[in-house]
């Protein structure tokens, strides 16, 4: 609290990055909506678009209970979006990967976010690398007090 006190600019980037932050998740809710899935069974989508996820990582990355990840993939699953596969190197591990539908379905919903697309068209190419710098030390950052 203290350097609140010394440090004005501090609390008016966080503030800031928290607007932003609920502009992004009310348009990706509604994003999932239109394609009748959760904000939880697109998140999981998203994290599969790199490639296919054992479940506990993905709980893990998105801060639940392996058990509710359990349960979001039954239901994409059952939608023909992801498929369960064994590890190559632990068969008792159980990863997850996206469908061709699945990833169709995730490129979908990225293209229709209009969130990052408007306001990165703002910023120069120079501008829109210094944020990205600065954004990935910040997350390496917060990464390592975890």
């Amino acid at each position: 609290m203290q350097e609140e006190h010394t440090d004005p600019l501090t609390p008016e980037v966080v503030d800031l990055m928290a607007a932003l932050v609920g502009v992004f998740h009310k348009e990706y809710e509604e994003a999932a909506a239109a394609r009748s899935l959760t904000g939880a069974q697109a998140k999981v989508l998203g994290l599969l678009r790199r490639g296919p996820l054992p479940m506990r990582q993905i709980a893990q990355t998105l801060s639940c209970e392996p058990s509710n990840i359990t349960g979001i993939v039954d239901r994409l699953e059952a939608r023909g979006l992801v498929e369960r596969q064994a590890d190559p190197e632990d068969r008792r591990i159980k990863r997850v990967a996206a469908t061709e539908t699945g990833s169709a379905a995730t490129a979908e919903l990225r293209a229709s976010l209009n969130f990052a697309r408007e306001p990165l068209a703002a910023l120069s190419q120079d501008e829109r690398l210094q944020l990205r710098d600065l954004l990935r030390r910040m997350l390496d950052q917060a990464r390592r007090q975890d």
